[in-house]
């Protein structure tokens, strides 16, 4: 395990996200390639491991977005699955942690867990699964069940979507065949025997995204890590704090679940120059057409007529407004509306510059030397465990943080100089799932590909 002595300074966790909905790509730069091409998965999983990250993170969705009867502008079209690409990208790397985004919703726990128990083998257990769930019709559509699932039974269904799983992973008696297993609950009634020796890390790691209440006690009832988001040191401890706190209730330990928010980060030679360098790229990230469509997905109403460098609407979002379809609304309309409008009003800022000032996530933005000292703060003060990259460039985002801000953290001591162990829970200090009593411990798979070279400061 990879988990330090009382003495020794706090780690950082780092795993580079590869996005489905590019809002953070910078298309118009000359650097930006395919979205789709295995050799652009292949570049940024290889900059992770150089960088001796501990998971790649593959974001997907069901379903095209559309908006207004189209296909949404920032949907990337002819995405491959996310399972079948992690098992390719598991023989051009050799320890990074594999993450793929799987619904819980529109998928069953035998075939899920049968394919994630193949990829952790497959990998040398290295397997992660980011458990999201949906409740819309629009994406339900694409399946024989249709949009059949209430919004409030979301996280019923995938908290015992994961706990079946983890039954049928626990199945396996480590000898030749498996031993049977019998799931009878709300969402699920099997029983038969489980075709997948058991993972060589116990069971894959498990990811949940949430920031709502329900979310933090599905994190903390279930999860091996949690994806989240904050803006601020003092949010963050806020956070970190809430969410650690509710693990007791399920006989957990504060080091069993890992907070790794959602971050972007820009560099430059000083801080003046990383300063243009972000206002630049938010610029190219919202453009005037951009700015519009976002604000008709909270207005629910068609703007096109307004002027992107002009006032925000005086008009009042509708909230049964249908001209986004397969989106996640972030809250009340009527409430991001007038907060936006009070924004607006007090800097005197166009749609677009309000667009661009309310939709960034949060930034570490400065030279390398800054943001390795930021970054280090937030984890050193308990306002995060480590962090999950969302680079604005595919597939070369990563490489500037490599090269320049992870050798720094070395030599902070705030991050590993070579991989300890073999397995993602390696990586992330987790503890390994009791084996059932009448299994011996399983092997574990040798590891495939290229071998990780340590960055040297």
């Amino acid at each position: 395990m990879n988990t330090p002595a009382r003495n020794e300074r706090k780690q950082i966790h780092l795993a580079a996200h590869f996005p489905g909905v590019n809002s953070t790509t910078v298309w118009a730069d000359p650097r930006s390639r395919s979205q789709i091409d295995f050799s652009s998965f292949e570049h940024v999983a290889r900059t992770a491991e150089r960088g001796l990250f501990d998971f790649f993170f593959l974001a997907e969705g069901l379903r095209l977005r559309e908006h207004k009867g189209r296909v949404h502008d920032l949907d990337v079209v002819g995405r491959p699955e996310s399972i079948t690409l992690l098992n390719a990208l598991a023989a051009v790397t050799e320890r990074l942690g594999l993450a793929a985004t799987v619904n819980a919703t529109f998928n069953e726990p035998y075939d899920l867990a049968r394919r994630l128990g193949t990829l952790d083998h497959l990998s040398g257990g290295r397997a992660a699964w980011n458990v999201v769930t949906s409740s819309d019709a629009f994406t339900g559509e694409n399946f024989r069940r249709g949009g059949y699932l209430d919004r409030g039974d979301r996280y019923t269904r995938a908290a015992e979507f994961v706990a079946t799983a983890r039954e049928l992973w626990d199945s396996w008696d480590g000898g030749d065949a498996p031993s049977p297993f019998a799931h009878t609950g709300r969402h699920f009634d099997i029983s038969g025997e489980f075709g997948v020796r058991r993972s060589p890390q116990g069971h894959p790691v498990v990811i949940q995204a949430g920031d709502s209440d329900e979310g933090r006690e599905f994190a903390a009832s279930t999860a091996d890590i949690i994806f989240t988001r904050h803006g601020t040191v003092e949010a963050g401890r806020e956070f970190y704090a809430d969410v650690k706190r509710r693990l007791g209730a399920y006989g957990r330990r504060p080091e069993d679940l890992k907070i790794m928010p959602g971050v972007t980060f820009v560099l430059g030679d000083t801080a003046a120059e990383a300063q243009e360098n972000a206002a630049e790229i938010r610029r190219l990230q919202v453009s005037p057409q951009n700015a519009i469509l976002t604000l008709e997905q909270i207005w629910g109403r068609d703007l096109s007529a307004y002027d992107p460098d002009g006032p925000l609407p005086d008009i009042d979002p509708d909230p049964d407004g249908e001209l986004a379809q397969g989106r996640v609304r972030l809250g009340d309309p009527l409430a991001i509306a007038e907060k936006w409008r009070a924004l607006s009003a007090a800097k005197g800022l166009s749609i677009r510059q309000t667009v661009i000032e309310t939709t960034g996530r949060q930034s570490f933005i400065g030279t390398p030397q800054s943001v390795a000292a930021e970054l280090d703060e937030f984890v050193r003060t308990d306002a995060a465990d480590g962090f999950i990259l969302i680079p604005h460039l595919t597939p070369g985002g990563l490489d500037d943080f490599v090269a320049r801000v992870v050798p720094l953290l070395q030599e902070r001591g705030s991050f590993r100089t070579r991989y300890e162990g073999t397995t993602l829970r390696d990586h992330l200090g987790l503890p390994q799932p009791t084996a059932p009593a009448s299994a011996p411990p399983a092997p574990v798979a040798p590891a495939r590909g290229t071998r990780a070279k340590a960055v040297k400061g």
